[in-house]
């Protein structure tokens, strides 16, 4: 459509925008320094001033002007009606914006020529027909001009979900987990050897700035060093680094790093990697997809797999390119877990208030006299009172209103047009959202970001307005009247009142868990106080979660669900506010990592340690073990805990081929004890000593005691032996291959020790079988005797596993 043809006014905001949060436990990437608040613009454009319909999105089509590109950030994220830095403002890098643009067809090939136009190619996704690019503003009519563009549209910077064993700092959850407790020799011996877990976040190692301002406290070769991560200088004997796939490098706080250091606590057994989920929803999605790839594909071979990040543009109603990822990976075996996030929102007296939905667009026949002209038929958000075409929020002073709208229309099958505005109380218009969703967008979102730098709370109305053909010929929808959503996105704060407070008449009120975080396969973890087991966190985000359409997988629309499918979030809840050595604000001199951000790694860690346990689990059988396990919190139902809080020593044992001794049934054997098990001797005997034993260290005075029958201290060590071993190349179809060991000794009563690869030695059967990945492996095992002296010269074999689809 021709510039000027379009009598809507998509873009300018009278809006006042900056973020102004202090530091409390609810800030998305941990931004705990307030950021410079902007004050109101002079003068407004008139709301009549017409638009163009093009390409562009409305914001893009505003940045792309010379006065507004020529501008600081700061205030073009005044003019574009967003916050300058942090969740809902322009996702940048270095000074180029990402844009995601779609195409009717062809968008892989439409790459060179989005190159020719001087754009970045971050990401081409031939799935969903989408390009996301690094443009700079100058740029952007050239981008609309690439041939077949359908849409180009601003990525917003997405929500992460933090707020303000080994190493020195370990977390708390570590105990309150009982991760400590299941990865004693004593009890299970697990530490997460074997397994890889897969972090997406942020950024890993590129932070200059602490959340909270000041130089960053320390970077991976620190933490390394001081045995926080692994690595080649790890002084625990953990040296592979974390594997960093792909990292990100603008405005980022290296909350990755926090949450692979959580991970390290629990479960310092297990690789870490790292991508950035900071490129784009199909970027982040792709980099799901990499990391549970083979190593010789440029994976990581991730079998457990955690994130925090979720972009305001993922769908309410349906599983998106995220979501899809996510089930992609665990049907492939991955377990996957992600943040609630903080959304959650109490009020004064208790009730949660953070979301308001409606069974059905109920048109009021009017709009509040400071929306723009053509804006007639506005949502009427009293069920069954006298029509009410706004919904009014207490704002405090300070605080960034993120409002996220959406309708239950599927991607790229959207036919009707919502706008969102926003009011204060004189009436006045001051933030908006305007974009084409039936023609340009193909998407149900509207995104209003607005920060009160007023100096006291205030109250403003939101209002929803239907435009029709009659409100824009060339770029309405239709008359439809679909289910619609508003979720207030604040990461935990900023808003106090609601005006519709309680679910009544069909309306519902509170759940804010969306996206892939309430996906099907994707384990959602709230946040429970590391000093509190008995209640969660106020933030954490309540569910359910309900999907009335298909997945978005690929350019054209899902079909309608039969029926709508109710998905019970959160899974389960875990740690937060547990100590890492610089994540994100310092209490009482200690660095502290809130959030469900933080929750999520702690339950990943968990999972590592269970597969560690039983390497061949399934993604459900993970999920139901760790339910099963979960303790109550409090009086809190499934929509706040989920199954309730992580227990490591009731999940392991739900999937632990041996019940650690104090759990046996009495009177019966342990495993490996009696004449007849492997490893004792063909004569008889004393048995070996049972799985879970103590056995005295050399030194000890149990080793240097000398034997009651010949007066003679034992300081001869024990001979190691393979009785059975695998074939030196094992071929498979599968990711993973089982390779089972026997081992004996020259002496009786002795327990084994098994290292593989560059894990630790850890206490093993004299039958040890596990399954191995794609690859070259080393097996190195040592018997130790009832004295404590421990063979010197352990056995090893090494032997490859290959992948071959004809096995």
């Amino acid at each position: 459509m021709r510039p000027g043809s379009s009598p809507r006014l998509r873009t300018r905001t009278l809006a006042v925008v900056g973020l102004g949060l202090a530091c409390v436990p609810v800030l998305a990437l941990g931004l705990a320094s307030a950021l410079p608040v902007i004050p109101a613009p002079s003068s407004a454009r008139a709301a009549t001033t017409p638009r163009s319909a093009g390409p562009l999105s409305p914001r893009l089509a505003e940045l792309a002007k010379p006065a507004v590109r020529s501008a600081s950030p700061v205030k073009q994220a005044e003019e574009l009606s967003l916050a300058p830095a942090g969740p809902g403002s322009l996702l940048r890098d270095g000074n180029r914006v990402l844009v995601e643009v779609r195409f009717d067809h062809g968008a892989a090939a439409a790459a060179d020529d989005l190159r020719a136009a001087d754009a970045e190619v971050v990401n081409a996704s031939p799935r969903y027909q989408t390009v996301t690019v690094a443009a700079k503003p100058d740029e952007l009519k050239r981008i609309s001009g690439v041939p077949r563009v359908a849409a180009a549209t601003e990525v917003l910077t997405p929500i992460t979900s933090s707020t303000c064993p080994s190493g020195d700092v370990v977390s708390e959850g570590d105990q309150q987990l009982r991760a400590a407790e299941a990865r004693d020799a004593e009890a299970f011996g697990v530490d997460g050897s074997g397994v890889t877990v897969g972090v997406l976040s942020d950024s890993f190692d590129q932070a200059m700035q602490a959340v909270t301002g000041g130089p960053i406290a320390t970077h991976e070769e620190d933490d390394v060093n001081s045995g926080d991560l692994p690595g080649e200088e790890n002084p625990c004997g953990q040296p592979t680094p974390v594997g960093v796939l792909q990292d990100f490098e603008t405005g980022v706080a290296d909350e990755g790093r926090a949450m692979a250091q959580i991970v390290h606590d629990l479960a310092p057994g297990a690789d870490l990697a790292f991508a950035t989920a900071f490129n784009g929803e199909t970027a982040f999605a792709e980099n799901i997809e990499t990391l549970a790839k083979p190593s010789g594909e440029g994976g990581a071979e991730a079998r457990v797999m955690v994130d925090d990040v979720t972009y305001f543009e993922e769908p309410f109603f349906q599983e998106g390119p995220v979501g899809v990822a996510v089930s992609n990976v665990a049907a492939d075996g991955v377990s996957y877990f992600s943040s609630a996030a903080n959304n959650n929102l109490v009020d004064l007296i208790g009730r949660d208030i953070a979301s308001w939905e409606a069974p059905q667009f109920r048109d009021s026949g009017g709009c509040p006299t400071g929306l723009p002209s053509y804006a007639s038929h506005c949502m009427d958000f009293d069920p069954g009172g006298p029509v009410d075409s706004t919904l009014g929020l207490k704002v405090l002073n300070g605080a960034t209103l993120r409002l996220d709208l959406q309708w239950a229309q599927p991607r790229s099958g959207v036919t009707t047009d919502l706008d969102a505005y926003l009011l204060n109380s004189a009436d006045k218009l001051v933030a908006q959202s305007e974009n084409f969703n039936a023609t340009s967008t193909q998407r149900p979102f509207e995104f209003i970001s607005w920060t009160n730098s007023t100096g006291a709370a205030r109250t403003v109305r939101v209002a929803v307005s239907r435009c029709d053909a009659a409100c824009d010929p060339t770029s309405g929808g239709d008359s439809g009247s679909p289910r619609l959503k508003l979720a207030l996105l604040q990461n935990g704060g900023g808003v106090t009142e609601s005006e519709y407070p309680e679910s009544v008449g069909g309306d519902a009120v509170g759940p804010t868990i969306f996206g892939h975080n309430g996906g099907g396969d994707a384990v959602s973890v709230g946040a429970v106080p590391f000093d509190d087991d008995s209640t969660p966190e106020d933030y954490s985000s309540r569910g359910p979660v309900t999907h009335y359409f298909g997945p978005v997988d690929g350019a054209s629309p899902a079909a309608e669900l039969p029926s709508p499918e109710t998905l019970a979030k959160p899974d389960l809840a875990a740690t937060d506010c547990g100590v890492t050595t610089f994540f994100s604000f310092k209490a009482a001199g200690k660095w502290r990592f809130c959030g469900t951000s933080a929750a999520a790694p702690h339950a990943a860690a968990v999972a590592a340690l269970m597969r560690d346990a039983d390497p061949s689990l399934t993604p459900a059988e993970v999920r139901a073990a760790m339910a099963e396990a979960a303790q109550p919190i409090g009086a809190f139902g499934p929509e706040a805990v989920g199954a309730g809080l992580v227990d490591a020593m009731g999940a392991v044992g739900e999937v632990a081929e041996s019940v650690p001794p104090e759990e046996k049934p009495p009177g019966k054997e342990p495993e490996g004890v009696g004449p007849e098990a492997e490893g004792a001797d063909a004569g008889g005997g004393s048995p070996p000593t049972a799985a879970g034993a103590v056995l005295p260290t050399p030194g000890s005075s149990a080793a240097a005691a000398a034997s009651p029958a010949t007066g003679v201290v034992d300081r001869v060590a024990p001979k190691t032996f393979l009785r059975h071993r695998p074939r030196k190349l094992i071929r498979t179809r599968h990711r993973r291959a089982k390779a089972v060991f026997r081992f004996r000794s020259n002496e009786r009563g002795v327990a084994f020790l098994c290292r593989v690869d560059r894990g630790r030695f850890r206490r093993c059967k004299p039958r040890f079988a596990r399954r191995y990945r794609i690859g070259k492996h080393v097996v190195k095992v040592k018997a130790r005797d009832r004295a404590g002296n421990v063979d010197r010269t352990p056995a090893a074999y090494r032997f490859r596993v290959k992948r071959s689809p004809g096995a």
